[in-house]
């Protein structure tokens, strides 16, 4: 068993790693750290939990731990990790944007590989330090790395994203509030989301001339859960790119290719991206489903954690889809 240290555990990604590693074969949680809950029990944040366990937020951290998960807003990892000094054997996953670009990727001689496991599995397993993707740019990737991989993204890719309110954070904001994200739909950030920084380094890691992203994202009147529809040209046949798919995901235990037309439900509260493709003439539309939370935050994560240490990669990620 590996001792693992949460920092940040009372917001939404926070969650999710504790309850996914309350039940995980090969970790065991050592400390949650929170600085607004420091000495209440985890269950005051995450009611959910209530008769699984007792543990309390700590304000303190144990330095020593094998492995830490910083579950921090953006721009607060590379703070914390200059207040607080862990053991040079202490690997450290972060959720947060702050070392993903390959321009921040080494901090304080500590060199972060991107964790997106489908396109860097082998780089993942030899990492002492990851940075885990973005929720939008874990489900667009997913959607169009096959094609880079081809050489086939050489035009213009159209992408509209809807993500859930889960995606702003713990924190409420005048567009996350109930009253105003019910019964409604907005974009936000057209063609300039912070995602695409990362996107573009993937795919042209795998196609330089990979052809311009065009992406809006939307908000939805619905919690957990991204469905991103990308089009772009393709000139083989729909059975061509089904076949480009299958074999660029053959080993990717977690991304699979749908026959039928994908919804969110089927993915929400699971580690899965699901894909479906659909031919209109000489363009392609790719659509991809993920849970926000989970393949796009704290279950890739735990995936991660997986590889870096050998254990088995589906371990603790074994969860049920809510259909009904």
């Amino acid at each position: 068993m590996i001792k693992v240290g949460i920092i940040g555990g009372s917001g939404y990604t926070g969650g999710e790693l504790i309850r996914i590693l309350l039940h995980h074969p090969e970790a065991e949680i050592d400390f949650v750290f929170s600085t607004t809950r420091a000495g209440k029990k985890v269950t005051t944040a995450h009611a959910d939990l209530l008769g699984t366990t007792e543990m309390e937020f700590t304000g303190t951290v144990n330095p020593d731990v094998d492995l830490v998960f910083l579950c921090l807003g953006h721009g607060n990892s590379s703070k914390f990790l200059q207040e607080n000094e862990f053991s040079k054997d202490t690997k450290i996953i972060d959720l947060s944007n702050d070392f993903r670009l390959q321009a921040h990727a080494v901090f304080e001689g500590k060199e972060f590989v991107y964790g997106l496991p489908e396109l860097k599995k082998e780089a993942i397993k030899k990492a002492n330090y990851i940075a885990n993707p973005g929720c939008f740019a874990t489900a667009i990737q997913l959607g169009l790395l096959p094609l880079a991989k081809e050489n086939k993204l050489g035009n213009t890719v159209h992408i509209n994203a809807v993500t859930g309110s889960t995606g702003a954070g713990v924190s409420p904001s005048a567009t996350s509030h109930f009253s105003w994200r019910n019964n409604n739909v907005s974009w936000y950030k057209p063609f300039t989301h912070q995602h695409l920084g990362e996107i573009n380094e993937s795919l042209k890691s795998l196609q330089p001339n990979s052809g311009e992203l065009f992406f809006l994202p939307n908000r939805g009147n619905f919690t957990r859960g991204i469905l991103a529809t990308a089009y772009t040209e393709f000139d083989g046949s729909l059975e061509e790119a089904v076949k480009l798919y299958k074999d660029f995901y053959a080993d990717a235990l977690f991304t699979q290719i749908a026959e039928e037309p994908i919804h969110l439900k089927q993915i929400v509260n699971t580690n899965q991206c699901h894909i479906h493709l659909h031919k209109h003439g000489n363009t392609l539309l790719i659509t991809s489903a993920i849970d926000n939370l989970l393949k796009g935050a704290s279950g890739q994560a735990v995936q991660n954690m997986n590889l870096i240490f050998d254990f088995e990669e589906a371990a603790g990620l074994n969860l049920k889809a809510g259909v009904f």
